[in-house]
């Protein structure tokens, strides 16, 4: 496993780690001893940063994370996420009072009494620019109830605007092969800034496997079936943002990425750690087979210049303009 700098924190993360969205929920139906035991295979092969959220499974994620770290907290680092429990909209959510009262509840579920990273979980533009939320956090993190800071961001206009914070040690964003558009100004900004960079739905739901038909059904209880068009949350959460018929045709005209890379999955991750700007990828996951299916990327060849502009003629070309939601 290789590790690199999570920004200016002084924390070195590896470069495959994993988020526990799945494992908490809204993603089908889970098994918590296989999700323990995916957490400990994990950890087994190097990983050492966890990303969750208090409302994964209403705290469901970062219980599990408390039960699978006990006896490491000095070795893993664990980011979570606040906000999305109340009305995002609502400005007294960002209020030292709430804020103060969702870090305690996540330190109590994750047993531990510093949170490595604090994240803003992909609030309004204009809670971004109101500012006081980062007060909030810096005052935290002056007690020692957080060690860093950041935000999840759903568009590169959001990034940009929490990269001009000096505050923020990091930021969360969705970029994968059908989600290009940070290249061009949000990764080359965050280096010059030193800033952290964490890559969320790397696989697009799941799109980037190339396991899916046009007739391929989700569990109700999947946000990629409650939320397909958007209905709960920000559509660019689920397939990139992509209908989903059409993503799986795309997907098809990027089966060649796998060839001399084993599958489809593993390059499609691989292509994301090809850029130094990055990371860290947190792929999703909910048993040890998916642990296992996502750290191989780390061993597979990386692209070629050649193959690197073939990709960005395609988003250029034929996806881009398919793409839903604020990117």
């Amino acid at each position: 496993m290789r590790y690199r700098p999570l920004g200016k924190t002084g924390m070195k993360v590896s470069e495959i780690s994993f988020g526990t969205w799945a494992i908490g929920g809204s993603w089908g139906q889970t098994d918590e001893s296989e999700s323990l035991r995916a957490l400990d295979k994990a950890m087994d092969e190097g990983v050492n940063f966890f990303d969750t959220a208090d409302v994964y499974g209403d705290g469901k994620s970062e219980r599990l994370l408390a039960q699978a770290t006990k006896g490491k907290e000095d070795q893993i680092y664990i980011a979570t996420k606040f906000c999305r429990a109340g009305d995002i909209h609502n400005p007294e959510m960002y209020k030292e009072k709430q804020v103060r009262e969702w870090c305690e509840a996540s330190l109590k579920r994750l047993n531990r009494e510093t949170i490595d990273l604090y994240q803003i979980h992909c609030p309004p533009l204009s809670i971004l620019k109101d500012g006081s939320v980062f007060d909030v956090l810096d005052k935290l993190k002056a007690e020692g109830k957080i060690r860093a800071y950041g935000v999840s961001v759903e568009s590169v206009k959001e990034g940009l605007f929490c990269l001009e914070q000096p505050g923020v040690d990091a930021l969360q964003i969705i970029f994968n092969i059908f989600r290009q558009k940070p290249i061009a100004e949000l990764l080359p900004k965050a280096h010059e800034r030193g800033a952290g960079l964490l890559v969320r739905l790397p696989l697009a739901s799941g799109l980037l496997t190339g396991k899916f038909e046009e007739n391929s059904q989700f569990d109700a209880a999947d946000h990629r079936n409650f939320n397909r068009e958007g209905q709960q949350f920000n559509v660019g959460e689920t397939f990139a943002g992509l209908p989903f018929e059409k993503g799986v045709a795309l997907s098809r005209e990027l089966a060649w990425i796998g060839e001399g890379r084993e599958n489809m999955t593993r390059a499609a991750l691989r292509w994301i750690l090809d850029f130094p700007e990055i990371t860290c990828v947190i792929p999703g996951f909910k048993n040890t087979r998916q642990v296992e299916e996502n750290l191989a990327a780390q061993h597979v060849p990386s692209f070629t210049p050649e193959e690197q502009k073939r990709l960005k003629s395609f988003y250029d070309d034929q996806v881009h303009e398919h793409i839903r939601g604020a990117y």
